[in-house]
């Protein structure tokens, strides 16, 4: 239930096929997770996607958290050279008031917004741009291309979790 579509796993050798396919991926999360949330109740959005885990309403809240942040270190990477990124607080964030009980449309449109600008970005990139690093204190240098690697897995990742609750639960 933690990793139902598996861990990210980011080739060693990354080329243009890859990142054409985490665009994509990118493009289409944002109506992905408007579909995997359609018709649910306010009881059932703060329903834990499993023991232990946040509630649907905090991984619609987290998505555009995370990705905001990701993408302000893409951008953060194309801009210098060997930036260092920010992490984020991810479990502070979504224990926040409107994380635990905020309405989700504003994060939907936010997450949509957000990922549409981000491949915009994306498509304009030379393969030369992914291969731009990023350092992250805790995990060393990483480049571009698996920046993207991570988010587009992330945001299919948590899509799952909605999906295959709503799956178990007969909803």
């Amino acid at each position: 239930m933690q990793y139902p579509i598996g861990r990210v796993d980011v080739p060693e050798i990354v080329d243009m096929t890859h990142i054409h396919r985490w665009i994509e991926d990118m493009q289409r999360t944002p109506s992905h997770l408007r579909e995997a949330v359609q018709g649910l109740s306010q009881s059932q959005l703060d329903t834990p996607y499993r023991p232990g885990g946040w509630t649907v309403r905090q991984v619609i809240h987290h998505l555009p958290d995370s990705h905001a942040q990701a993408y302000l270190n893409f951008r953060l990477g194309l801009a210098q050279s060997r930036p260092e990124a920010r992490s984020a607080p991810i479990n502070a964030w979504a224990s926040m008031p409107d994380s635990l009980a905020g309405e989700i449309e504003p994060s939907l449109a936010l997450f949509n917004g957000l990922q549409a600008r981000w491949v915009l970005l994306l498509k304009t990139l030379s393969r030369s741009d992914f291969d731009r690093t990023i350092h992250f204190p805790n995990q060393g240098d990483r480049s571009l291309a698996t920046l993207l690697a991570i988010y587009a897995w992330h945001g299919k990742h948590h899509v799952k979790h909605i999906t295959a609750l709503r799956d178990r639960m007969g909803w």
